[in-house]
């Protein structure tokens, strides 16, 4: 589904919002899911102040929302590096932000939220914590009918239950793989021509990109 929106008005704050959201949080599991809709709603009302400080007569046009944004707002030239490959756009905080918005207006948010948790995974140092971590992305993701199941081909799905057998920091590895090929193959170009994309590399200089 085309991510549209009139490039010639700013974006509403609850877009804003989001992204904040998106870009300051680290990757949360399932339980901590719940707390999602409080922190918009939170951050909304914070937004809400900002609004009507603007709408007040003699307020700032640019605001404390724009002083909020700042920080981490990528100029038009870096979000042009986001084009040269999907690994570049993954490892800016604020390029992973968006493409993870355009992957929820897609409904595909599942694919990188998998990829990141094997991320997360091969950091941890404790066996204990590893294996359970392991069987917890397992089920979320990968399991027949889980919650958040990802498309993976039969031989995948069963290499990777197997390698549950024996875990180790590679035991996702292959999925991930796999994963990885399908967002680079299919979310990442329809990214590219998003007009969420396109936005932010045609933003004005002094103007806040979204």
């Amino acid at each position: 589904m085309p991510f549209f929106r009139d490039l010639s008005k700013p974006p509403p704050l609850e877009f804003h919002a989001e992204m904040l959201l998106a870009v300051q949080r680290p990757h949360t599991g399932s339980l901590q899911r719940r707390h999602t809709m409080k922190e918009a709603k939170d951050m909304k009302n914070r937004l809400g102040i900002f609004r009507r400080r603007n709408e007040s007569p003699g307020a700032n046009p640019s605001g404390k929302l724009d002083k909020v944004l700042k920080s981490l707002k990528p100029t038009p030239e870096e979000a042009l590096k986001w084009g040269d490959s999907l690994e570049k756009l993954l490892l800016h905080k604020y390029g992973l932000a968006a493409f993870r918005a355009f992957l929820r207006t897609e409904f595909s948010e599942e694919n990188l939220e998998f990829w990141l948790a094997c991320e997360e995974f091969k950091k941890i140092k404790s066996q204990s914590k590893m294996v359970s971590k392991a069987k917890k992305i397992f089920a979320e993701y990968i399991a027949i009918q889980s919650c958040k199941e990802v498309n993976l081909d039969s031989y995948t799905r069963e290499h990777t239950k197997e390698n549950l057998q024996n875990i180790t920091r590679s035991c996702f590895d292959l999925a991930q793989k796999r994963i990885y090929g399908l967002m680079e193959k299919d979310s990442y170009p329809r990214f590219l021509r998003s007009d969420l994309y396109l936005d932010i590399i045609n933003q004005k200089k002094g103007s806040s990109p979204l």
